[in-house]
Parts: structure tokens; C-alpha cells; sequence
């Protein structure tokens, strides 16, 4: 007889407490970053593979918004496999993508026809279970279309990204409403370093992580995915945490 307390009655109310709570549906793999800064702010040390992030752009539009989808392929990059990205506008380019690290050769390209056939697409490709991967452009996105995409990535273990795309600066508003991603982020373009001779020095983001579910939410100054999908830190902050901090307070301000 087993006593009150012992440990199979324990594991057992933790997974029916996870049961009820929605909790994930096979054992989580995250895919790290391979910065601590970053990392250690999310749970398992890494984005959750079989789950939904959101990735948008700030507040310089086209700029703001290429950095956003540079942040996205930099991700899949660092995936195996094939990456499905859906779009309603064929405007990717491929070799802006392939010097964030991910190979055009191991992308399919989709192009919808509307927004309602591109979410679809997007919940099928999740569904799919054979990808690495999958991005989808798109400009609105609910509670109950995203709790879909969730389902459909947990069950299949592939991770969605949904990047999110304005045509109209007043249809950016649908990005701050609730949706069930796991994690949120805002990535805009800033000046890069100077360098010490003529010359355009490494492409640097202000990276904002706006939600992260069970986590917490935090800012850094990085530079740019390189030719593996990899994001640095700036040389001059890599040892000097709390004056990235403070760069980032004042940006944000």
C-alpha cells in the first residue's frame, strides 16, 4: 500500500496537474541561443521546440521589419530539416536570409492567397511533424488561432514562428492583444558600431523579449545573426552586463 506522500502519488498529481493545465504533451526540447544573457531568461535554457513564438518589428517599418524576419530565419537556421515560410506578398529575400544562416535551398516558399488561407497553411505545416520549422507572415493573429497553432505545434514538436507583418502602421495595434505564444518578441534595427576604418560595421538590433511564458521579460543590445544564425553581443558590452542594461534602459526610454 502506498503511504500518503510517497513519491508515485506525487509524480502522479504533477501530471494531472499538468493535464489540466494544458501542459505539454511530450517531453519539451528547447533550442538555445547560445548567449547566457538571453538564455537564462527563458525556461529550459532556450526558445520551446514543439510551440509558438511571436517575432515583430519596432517602430521603422520596412527597416524594423526585415530585422524581425533576419531574427526569425536566424532561428530556423539553427534548426535541422526543411523550413516552410508563408507569406501573402512574395517580397523574401533569399540572400538577405541566407546570410542570417539559413540555406535558401532548405526553404519552401508559400505564397497565399489571403490571410485566412496563409493561417491554414500555417496550422497544416505545424501539423506536418516532418519540418524543422515553420515562419509565417501575418498581420493578425487571435486567442483562438494562435491556441490552434500551439496544439498543432505540440503535438507535432516543430516550432512556429509568427512574424508579424503590417501593411498599415494603425493594423500594428493587434500586437499588443493577448495570443497563447510562448514567447513574444520586438526586434529593431539600431546604428552599428563605428568602426576604425571606412566601413559598415556588424548590423545591430535592440531585442526586446515582451512575454515569455513562465519567464521573464527583459531587453538586449546584440549584434545581428552571422552566416551560422548566431547572435552576439557587442564587444564592448560582452564582459559589462549592467551597462548593457543601462543602454537599454535609455533606448527603451
Amino acid at each position: 500500500m502506498t503511504e500518503r506522500g510517497s513519491p508515485s502519488r506525487i509524480d502522479a498529481l504533477r501530471a494531472r496537474i499538468a493535464e489540466i493545465e494544458g501542459g505539454d504533451r511530450r517531453a519539451r526540447d528547447v533550442l538555445p541561443f547560445g548567449l547566457e544573457a538571453i538564455d537564462a531568461k527563458l525556461p529550459g535554457g532556450g526558445l520551446a521546440l514543439g510551440s509558438l513564438h511571436e517575432v515583430a518589428g519596432g517602430a521603422q517599418g520596412v527597416t524594423d521589419g526585415a530585422a524581425a524576419a533576419l531574427f526569425a530565419a536566424g532561428v530556423m537556421a539553427r534548426t535541422e530539416g526543411k523550413i516552410l515560410w508563408c507569406m501573402t506578398k512574395a517580397d523574401l529575400f533569399a540572400p538577405a536570409i541566407a546570410q542570417a544562416g539559413l540555406d535558401p535551398d532548405r526553404v519552401i516558399y508559400l505564397e497565399a492567397q489571403d490571410e485566412t488561407s496563409l493561417l491554414a497553411c500555417f496550422e497544416e505545416g505545424l501539423r506536418h511533424g516532418g519540418l524543422g520549422g515553420v515562419v509565417a507572415e501575418v498581420s493578425r493573429l487571435s486567442m483562438s488561432v494562435s491556441r490552434c497553432l500551439l496544439l498543432a505545434a505540440e503535438n507535432s514538436g516543430s516550432i512556429g514562428i509568427a512574424l508579424r507583418r503590417w501593411r498599415r502602421r494603425e493594423d500594428a495595434s493587434d500586437f499588443g492583444q493577448p495570443t497563447a505564444a510562448a514567447t513574444r518578441w520586438r526586434v529593431t534595427a539600431v546604428p552599428s558600431e563605428t568602426l576604425p576604418v571606412p566601413g559598415v560595421g556588424r548590423p545591430r538590433w535592440f531585442v526586446e523579449l515582451i512575454r515569455c511564458r513562465a519567464g521573464e521579460s527583459a531587453d538586449f543590445l546584440l549584434e545581428s545573426c552571422d552566416a551560422t544564425g548566431r547572435l552576439a553581443l557587442p564587444a564592448n558590452l560582452a564582459d559589462r552586463p549592467a551597462a548593457a542594461q543601462a543602454w537599454a534602459t535609455s533606448t527603451a526610454a
